[in-house]
């Protein structure tokens, strides 16, 4: 037993510290140094372990127990299993290992002893010995360890005392000393810098990259600008952007100053249809704006087109970013508990919790309206400007969102990260501030990327044949936002990425403008270790990991010829676009709107009348409305009507949009993700329960034995009677509109066939299984042309359904009929 000596807990504490100083002057390669049976990073000391400790392993590892070493380092908390493989001495460093987690994700260190539980703070004073760690992470995850009998008492309280001590605290500056503990060796950051990029995606980082995702769009008449290559035009905007041809540069500098931070209208991406999809922020309204202003800025905002603009206002049907903070606050005590009290919340309220969350109304909100957004793309001959207040928000979702379904390469890995360099990393999205890494500044923090993988994790449990990428991917992903290693997360704007990076800082004087001063003997601060991005994946995981980030998916057929760099495969296509010449219109909470001040352009008088723009806005009665320019899109893709659309009419598009099907019963939860950790928090304050199976788990076995119950007595009753086959989904309805406002909490099966709709029986409880993992229960079917006679009630299913087939042409985001309008949306569910 411990005898609680200050003097021998210090003296045992520094017994690591002196064998690692010892390891490092006899010579013994850094790179490959191995202390007590763990493989240390260059630099990297071990504080404490402990013997014969068992780890809980999750249902993607296979349940059960590990027995192995626990260690405790200044940089993470590490599991050695005992029977597992021998590292190679001459293979790279890794980051983390499959068991570790690191001590700048852990929020809080809770223990179990008998018939107690205990949070465990830098300062508390334990007067039982442990038996239970349980680290609860960032990121949803929960990691649960377990000391054997044999394990020696000094040890536990050791490593338990070690790890609240040394993980990360709420304060300045242990950001700095995390990345110190990782990456500031000589070792490593010889060993960072001598690492080379990945060559197969698209950095966005040079004139080149941006012309070269131009050539792979078919842009030909947009350009690469390098006006703000210093950041004088904005500092959130990066150093290229990409402008119509024919907009000069000496033009487009007097459009910074009318728009919020700078950030203008540019292009982001064009469909091969014709269309261009452009970003941009809110409009100065106190700057006075010349007749030259206006043409410039119309310019910019046509690009390309001469027919049709169509600004997209965000603001007003997406959440805010205090809306997400708040949402994914009460998911995360959803799935993980009141830490402090250890109460959970009860099983028959877990659903009607989980919807009152709102985290699945704001996904499904988002997805709406990146659907619309691809429709109108979808047209041809257009151009669509996302406007969002500051533009570095929801505008990277919703164009993100658009990229993903309606480009193919953007589901792919490298196109993926891509797409997330340019929509998010370039394009000033502040990451740092979202992520709050040094938790100073919450009013800032909201996890809107988070929000956007769970939209294409949405999509991906749709269209799952599709993605080359996996939800494992996406998983990756995530759980690499909340580790404050990698540069790609560690700035708001390329401008601060380039400060750190390169050490430099800026001034200004009248005379020169901005000019870059290089700090003085910046190169050998210690306290400055380069950062890696995210993309470089063999520093965090390994090979076995990394090959499951892909699957085989059938190669992407090459596109039709470009024609003046429209893709003219429909020439009805644009007849749209050509009903109203030269106008702007507005589309807000699903209508369009002409108002005759679209663009705020103030005179020069004191009363502060706007001037009209010199482009005549038609008539708003002459405006089609949104249903019907997605009726018009479907009858032009479908000529013999929506009713005849029970089998394909032609040779399935690559470029048609991806629309997902937004009705409650078909957005699941991202169990993967979000309830990871459910299973082992609740072990800590029921300690003899962390074998027993979890409340939602021993739910989902009861509703699977009514379901076989039920299926005994309809097949007993009359056994000659035919099996009853599905009916087609019905065509003429809006996929996106239900009266029913249920939340599944697990996902639909992966569907059987990706291309092909086919009439299928319903499925049995013998061959039901979920999308993904181990199945915990079979789900009661779902009847895709079931109308729910009740009204307005409202539903809730534990489990998704199975007979949901992807990528049928009768699977789109129809309209309703020609004079109906879309409701109004709060931010909450779509409503019926």
């Amino acid at each position: 037993m411990l005898t609680g000596s200050k003097t021998t807990f210090k003296v045992r504490q520094m017994l690591p510290d002196i064998k690692e100083r010892m390891l490092s002057q006899s010579g013994v390669n850094a790179r490959s140094r191995d202390v007590f049976g763990l493989r240390c990073l260059p630099g990297e000391c071990v504080l404490q372990r402990a013997v014969m400790v068992r780890k809980k392993l999750t249902a993607r590892e296979g349940r059960g127990w590990l027995s192995g070493t626990l260690f405790c380092t200044h940089f993470r908390v590490a599991f050695v299993p005992q029977d597992g493989p021998k590292a190679d001495d001459n293979a790279d460093p890794v980051l983390l290992g499959d068991h570790d987690v690191a001590l700048a994700s852990i929020e809080k260190v809770v223990v179990v002893g008998p018939n107690r539980t205990k949070l465990v703070s830098p300062n508390s004073s334990l007067k039982f010995t442990p038996e239970e760690l349980v680290l609860y992470c960032r990121d949803l995850r929960v990691i649960c360890f377990l000391f054997d009998r044999l394990t020696p008492d000094a040890q536990v309280l050791e490593i338990t005392y070690t790890i609240a001590k040394t993980y990360q605290p709420p304060k300045p500056g242990s950001v700095l000393s995390f990345q110190n503990a990782a990456l500031g060796s000589v070792e490593m950051k010889q060993f960072l810098s001598n690492r080379r990029r990945d060559t197969h995606m698209n950095w966005f980082e040079s004139v080149s990259d941006w012309e070269q995702e131009l050539e792979r769009c078919g842009a030909t008449s947009w350009r690469v600008s390098s006006v703000n290559d210093r950041f004088e035009m904005s500092c959130s905007l990066p150093r290229f952007i990409v402008v119509p041809q024919k907009v000069l540069d000496t033009e487009l500098k007097k459009s910074f100053a009318h728009f919020n931070e700078g950030r203008i209208p540019r292009w982001c991406w064009r469909h091969p249809r014709g269309s261009d999809l452009l970003r941009m922020a809110s409009f100065q309204n106190n700057i006075y704006h010349e007749k030259d202003d206006i043409r410039n800025l119309e310019m910019i905002l046509f690009g390309c087109q001469s027919s049709l603009c169509v600004v997209v206002e965000l603001g007003e049907e997406l959440p805010s970013p205090a809306d997400i903070q708040l949402a994914h606050g009460r998911l995360r005590a959803l799935c993980l508990g009141d830490i402090s009290t250890s109460v959970s919340v009860p099983d028959d309220k877990w659903l009607s919790t989980l919807e009152s969350t709102r985290w699945l109304d704001y996904t499904r909100s988002c997805l709406k309206k990146a659907s619309e957004v691809a429709c109108l793309l979808r047209g041809g001959h257009l151009t669509v400007a996302l406007q969002e207040a500051d533009d570095r928000d929801m505008s990277c979702v919703v164009s993100s969102l658009v990229q993903v379904m309606c480009d193919p390469h953007c589901r792919t890995q490298h196109g993926f990260q891509g797409l997330v360099q340019k929509e998010w990393v370039m394009s000033g999205h502040r990451f740092y501030s979202r992520i709050n890494y040094h938790r100073d500044n919450d009013k800032e923090e909201a996890p809107v990327f988070l929000l956007f993988l769970d939209c294409v994790w949405q999509l991906l449990s749709q269209y799952p044949s599709r993605f080359q990428l996996t939800d494992d991917f996406l998983l990756a992903l995530h759980d690499s936002i909340h580790l404050p290693l990698f540069s790609s997360f560690l700035a708001n704007c390329q401008r601060e990425r380039c400060k750190r990076s390169q050490n430099l800082g800026q001034s200004y004087t009248p005379v020169n403008g901005w000019r870059d001063l290089l700090h003085p003997d910046s190169s050998s601060d210690p306290s400055d270790p380069p950062l890696p991005p995210v993309w470089d994946w063999a520093l965090q995981y390994s090979q076995h990991r990394r090959d499951r980030f892909t699957q085989p998916i059938p190669p992407i057929p090459p596109l039709q010829p470009l024609l003046n760099g429209n893709l003219n495969t429909n020439p009805d296509s644009h007849r749209l676009a050509d009903t109203i010449p030269g106008s702007v219109f507005l589309l807000s909470r699903g209508t369009f709107s002409c108002p005759a001040n679209l663009l705020p352009w103030r005179s020069s008088s004191s009363s502060g009348v706007y001037k009209k723009s010199h482009r005549r806005a038609a008539s708003s009665e002459n405006v089609p409305g949104l249903e019907r320019l997605l009726k018009a899109w479907a009858l032009t893709e479908f000529p013999h009507g929506l009713t005849s659309m029970s089998g394909p009419q032609g040779p399935l598009d690559p470029y048609e949009p991806l629309l997902p099907i937004l009705m409650g019963p078909c957005m699941g939860l991202w169990r993967e993700c979000y309830l990871r950790g459910a299973l082992h928090a609740q072990a800590f304050s029921h300690p003899i329960s962390a074998n027993h199976p979890h409340p939602v788990e021993r739910l989902a076995r009861e509703v699977q034995q009514l379901k076989d119950k039920l299926a005994q007595v309809s097949s007993g009753t009359d056994p000659h009677q035919p099996s009853k086959i599905a009916e087609p989904r019905r065509t003429d309805t809006n996929l996106n509109q239900n009266t029913n406002n249920g939340t599944f909490l697990f996902p639909a099966q992966r569907p059987q066939s990706a291309v092909t709709p086919r009439v299928t029986p319903l499925p049995t409880s013998s061959n039901h299984q979920t999308s993904r993992g181990p199945p915990p229960a079979s789900a009661p079917p779902f009847r895709p042309g079931h109308k729910d006679n009740g009204g307005g009630n409202k539903h809730t299913f534990l489990f998704g359904h199975s007979s949901v087939t992807e990528a049928r042409p009768d699977q789109r985001y129809y309209p309703a009929p020609n004079n109906a309008k879309l409701p109004k949306s709060n931010g909450s569910s779509i409503p019926s």
